[in-house]
């Protein structure tokens, strides 16, 4: 064969070399970017389907408290209703304490609110005194008084 020739086939040999090498590395290329498009799309309906549940969710509580609302309100006026009755058609006095606990119980509190409970004691001598609440040996010795025993 002539020289040419084989400049000839081996130049074709090698376009068409090129163009399975490029076909190859286009193929594996665009694998990962077809792939990363459908995580991109799933991430996007996974995104889409939260926000829809969070909207869902908000509704619910909202409509949950507007009920709860409404139940307060239902009882207070029940409440109301019955306390007023209670008053025109009831004599006994006691009956009607029974029915008014909070009348009552308002005026105690305002009078004497309780105190909260403490985990020391009170005076000098520090928290969790081993003396705390008995007598001085001076006043005990005067009263010739025998000790308790236990």
């Amino acid at each position: 064969m002539n020289e040419s020739n084989i400049d000839w086939i081996l130049a074709i040999a090698c376009f068409l070399a090129g163009i399975g090498i490029g076909a190859l590395g286009y193929h594996l290329l665009n694998a990962n970017v077809a792939r990363n498009q459908k995580v991109r799309q799933r991430l996007a309906e996974a995104e889409l389907e939260l926000s829809q549940v969070k909207d869902s969710l908000n509704d619910h509580f909202a409509k949950a408290s507007e009920l709860v609302n409404s139940i307060q309100r239902q009882s207070h006026e029940l409440e109301q209703q019955l306390s007023q009755g209670a008053d025109r058609l009831v004599d006994d006095l006691q009956l009607k304490r029974r029915l008014h606990p909070r009348q009552e119980g308002e005026t105690q509190e305002d009078a004497d609110p309780p105190q909260m409970p403490r985990d020391y004691a009170e005076g000098a001598q520090g928290t969790l005194s081993e003396n705390y609440g008995l007598e001085p040996r001076k006043q005990r010795a005067t009263e010739d008084e025998t000790p308790p025993r236990y």
